[in-house]
């Protein structure tokens, strides 16, 4: 690394919720409050942290800071660039808004002392997976995420969530080897792991190098939930606090979106990938997770399990983006990651403000809640719309680039499909706007009248919903989308050469 470009706001954004668990064992012990406000601090400052790296990022485009040998032949490194700089800026910013709207919410739940130093780990391990300057340095800090998630997803220790817990722990071991033996394939025939734009680690197709990839392929593919290593998320993520799912599903799944786009745009380079035909797998994939999501979806009687399956046909849209191999498709994909974590966070955090309030989970028990709840069912409403690709959107604007990029690659098929899983979308989103706000006439007891519009819960579990949902409209509706224009000059990156 060219040490003009040597800077530690990687390594402080990455270790500063880590090592914050240690005074906050000691706080959580004396006081509740002082916890929460800890904890929200520690979440904001991580946030600003990452923040502030964007000068240095523009100016140089890499920064970051190496420690060879820690693990011998490996080390710990860290250097972002604007791809890693994306996803660390969006995952800090939900998770500050999770941790703010976790305040209200785990009183009501309970076990905040166990909750919120795991919720630091993970968010630690994540902002070191999307900052990590090699596979090694990527491993560590992913394996940490997935086994603090664990905590996160059996918190109720109901049975239901110790055997979704169960089979999410399985799974993360599963995907966990299966990655580690991709890392250990690619140390041995290109003698480094490094992630540096054009240094790809295999150059000829043989058959370790497709082993490799298949590796790579369920170690992230699990996390990010596509078919067939999907099966853990439609039961772990309803089982967790809401919160806790907002960021599994907005957050963590992005991690193993991250994982790929870094394995086929770094490691083989889109050339590769296209030579050896290993695109139509990760296409094959795409279209069966898109479409598996979308329909089962529809069955769901459960709110939070219908949005887990909803997360499941959405990350078949980001694989899409990155199996087409176009600048226009990598695009959709890449905006798509931000677009699903703003849209995907406003539905858990309002849908467990529906919990949280009424104790109601079941969809059809949700007539007229529209009038007992304004605000929060109208945000849930809007990034329904934008999960349905309803223009002028985020999600239609992802949806848009997808299509884009499929008729670039000479794919019109996938236009179609994401034409009828717009249409699936829909079908389970619709309904509970419609019941909502149809399904019932208002009782003005049972409302409270106007003077509730505002007043319906604190303001640390409104505000995040409020934010979340304006970024949906904001990000879509007007000029100077920094996202989208960042996504098209990663995509261009990638695609022409890492």
């Amino acid at each position: 690394m060219n040490g003009e470009f040597y800077n530690y706001l990687p390594l402080w954004a990455t270790l500063l919720p880590v090592l914050a668990t240690i005074p906050l064992f000691f706080i959580e012990r004396r006081s509740p409050m002082f916890r929460d406000f800890f904890a929200i601090a520690v979440s904001g400052l991580t946030f600003l942290t990452v923040a502030i790296m964007y000068p240095y990022i523009a100016a140089h485009g890499t920064i970051g800071v190496s420690y060879p040998q820690v693990f011998p032949p490996f080390g710990i490194s860290f250097q972002v660039d604007l791809l890693g700089y994306l996803l660390a800026l969006i995952a800090s910013a939900v998770w500050f808004l999770a941790t703010l709207y976790s305040r209200v919410y785990m009183q009501h739940e309970g076990g905040g002392n166990r909750f919120y130093p795991f919720l630091l780990l993970s968010l630690g391990g994540c902002i070191g997976v999307f900052t990590a300057s090699d596979f090694f340095s990527l491993f560590v800090f992913f394996e940490l995420m997935s086994l603090s998630a664990y905590v996160l997803v059996v918190h109720e220790e109901t049975e239901a969530a110790m055997a979704a817990g169960y089979k999410y722990l399985i799974l993360t071991l599963i995907g966990g080897l299966a990655l580690f033996f991709g890392i250990v394939i690619a140390y041995e025939l290109a003698g480094n792991v490094d992630i540096r734009p054009g240094h790809f680690l295999f150059t000829e197709h043989t058959r370790l190098a497709f082993v490799a990839f298949l590796s790579f392929l369920v170690g992230f593919g699990m996390k990010m939930g596509i078919f067939p290593m999907h099966v853990w998320l439609p039961d772990a993520h309803p089982v967790a606090p809401s919160p806790a799912s907002a960021l599994l599903s907005g957050i963590m799944l992005k991690t193993g979106a991250y994982g790929l786009l870094r394995v086929v745009f770094n490691i083989y380079g889109a050339d590769f990938i296209q030579e050896a035909g290993w695109h139509i797998i990760l296409l094959v994939l795409a279209t069966i997770t898109i479409f598996l999501g979308s329909a089962v979806a529809i069955a769901q009687p459960d709110i939070k399990r219908r949005l887990a399956y909803s997360s499941i046909g959405q990350m078949g849209y980001i694989l899409l983006g990155i199996g087409l191999l176009t600048v226009t498709g990598l695009q959709g994909g890449i905006f798509h990651i931000f677009s699903h974590a703003v849209m995907k966070s406003t539905l858990f955090f309002a849908a467990g403000a529906i919990i949280y309030k009424t104790g109601k989970r079941r969809v059809a028990e949700m007539k007229g809640i529209g009038y007992q709840l304004p605000v929060t069912l109208a945000c849930f409403s809007i990034a329904s719309f934008a999960m349905i690709g309803i223009p002028p959107l985020n999600g239609f604007i992802s949806k848009l680039l997808l299509s884009m990029g499929s008729l670039d690659a000479g794919m019109p098929f996938f236009v179609v499909l994401l034409i009828v899983s717009s249409l699936m979308n829909g079908i389970y989103y619709l309904p509970i706007v419609i019941n909502a706000y149809f399904g019932a006439k208002p009782d003005e007891e049972k409302m409270g009248g106007w003077r509730r519009l505002f007043t319906e819960l604190k303001p640390s579990m409104l505000i995040p919903i409020c934010l979340l949902a304006l970024a949906c409209l904001i990000f879509g509706l007007f000029p100077g989308n920094f996202p989208l224009k960042w996504a098209e000059i990663i995509a261009t990156m990638l695609i022409g050469g890492g």
